[in-house]
């Protein structure tokens, strides 16, 4: 991974870090990502003392869809290339509650805050290629209901139903984008991470897992191996090919649901 350039999204504790730490092992140049100055900053500086790497840091909160534009010019203005972006950063959110822009926090945060900075990223992707885009799903997004009055809870919000909505999110951009994304040099996957012991297992599940090592692996792998270089439009777990839901496979749903995306983004 020498002389590659990475972004990893919530990178400040957790998978994400534990990603970013690896990858920067690899000698790749690590961008760490998260919402606070301070805590991206000492991220960024104890990654970068293990390592020996360059590790950099940026910083947007994903409830602002404005400072997640500003992530993306940031970006642009401080690297030239882009070879890898890991959507990492995610949330479990126990009650309903609304972001500046007046969407349900957990359908911004972990649905379309990653697709809109995906999409504000993808001609600097595009101009690094061979690039990758990987997404940390969930294998809850099999467990999703499609109900598109409501989508953000606005009939009824239950958290875990939240959750696996908006990983169902994640699989279906991944998807779409891969085809949108066809013969271009870049490369959209999607994983289920295994069900590992951070922040967002505690307060979504009250259950313990395994380590973030572990949570780690297929994201590293879909970053870095040569075994996936030109793979796209698939769903990972233990870096491994997995079967997605039907749901997600489903073209014509997943063109209604990217299209009610598109349209709640402007794009």
């Amino acid at each position: 991974m020498q002389g590659k350039t990475i972004l990893v999204t919530g990178s400040t504790d957790g998978i994400g870090k534990q990603t970013a730490l690896e990858l920067a092992r690899m000698g790749a140049h690590v961008l760490v990502h998260g919402r606070n100055t301070d805590r991206a900053k000492a991220a960024a500086d104890e990654i970068a003392s293990k390592t020996g790497a360059v590790v950099s840091f940026v910083t947007g909160d994903y409830a602002s869809l404005a400072q997640v534009r500003q992530l993306a010019e940031d970006i642009l203005s401080r690297v030239n290339r882009l070879d890898v972006l890991i959507n990492n950063a995610g949330v479990f959110m126990t009650e309903r509650r609304l972001t500046e822009d007046g969407f349900e926090m957990s359908w911004q945060i972990n649905h379309l805050a990653p697709y809109l900075l995906t999409s504000l990223l993808v001609e600097r992707l595009e101009a690094s290629r061979p690039a990758r885009v990987v997404s940390v799903a969930s294998m809850t997004h099999a467990y999703a209901r499609l109900d598109y009055e409501n989508l953000q809870g606005e009939k009824e919000f239950k958290p875990s139903r939240a959750y696996s909505l908006a990983k169902l999110g994640n699989v279906m951009a991944t998807f779409y984008l891969a085809e949108k994304l066809a013969g271009t040099g870049v490369t959209v996957n999607c994983l289920h991470p295994g069900v590992v012991d951070t922040k967002l297992l505690r307060a979504g599940y009250s259950i313990e897992g395994t380590s973030v090592e572990n949570g780690a692996r297929t994201s590293v792998f879909l970053a870095s191996s040569p075994e996936v270089e030109g793979v796209t439009g698939k769903y990972f777990d233990d870096r491994k090919e997995a079967a997605a839901s039907p749901m997600a496979l489903d073209a014509a749903e997943r063109q209604r649901f990217m299209d009610v995306t598109n349209k709640m983004l402007g794009l």
